[in-house]
């Protein structure tokens, strides 16, 4: 097989899905429930499902043990990502990072931006490297999480992990 076709080949992997919210449990999150869903139909297993608070400690702590578990390969956080003096998610996960895929953030607003107008350029979505783990922070709303998993999480994971373990 080429080089060029490892890139696009299907594969399946293990996901931590961390939603950020002061104001949700498992009962009532639907952005968490609906990446694992997605998720699912891929083909992917979610490993981890937590709920924590705006706090920057409580992310912090949960993306860490996310990194250091050989097993999850893809983080993906909802909430947090906006301007707001609770939204933590981006300025707790961006100092982890050891790469930024800032190609992530510029794309994601601009479907955001035709989805739902000019609010979806204020979003902090961002994604990046923490060792040979990828990290997406997306918005909390069940709207982002569909358009950042369908139109360019998955159909680009293939390619990501085989960047990122080549």
């Amino acid at each position: 097989m080429s080089d060029e076709h490892r890139r696009d080949q299907t594969l399946e992997t293990t996901f931590a899905v961390l939603v950020v919210i002061d104001t949700r449990t498992k009962e009532t999150d639907r952005s968490g429930k609906i990446a694992m869903e997605i998720v699912a139909s891929e083909g992917h297993t979610t490993k981890a499902y937590d709920i924590v608070k705006n706090d920057e400690g409580e992310v912090r702590t949960a993306i860490t043990g996310y990194i250091n578990d050989p097993s999850i390969r893809v983080i993906l956080t909802s909430g947090g990502t906006g301007i707001g003096r609770k939204d933590i998610t981006t300025n707790t996960v961006e100092p982890l990072l050891d790469k930024k895929l800032d190609g992530f953030g510029e794309h994601f607003r601009k479907l955001s931006h035709e989805e739902i107008g000019l609010a979806g350029i204020y979003s902090r979505a961002v994604a990046g490297l923490a060792g040979n783990t990828v990290i997406f922070c997306l918005p909390g709303s069940k709207n982002a999480m569909l358009t950042a998993l369908k139109e360019i999480i998955l159909p680009s994971l293939g390619h990501l992990l085989w960047e990122v373990d080549r």
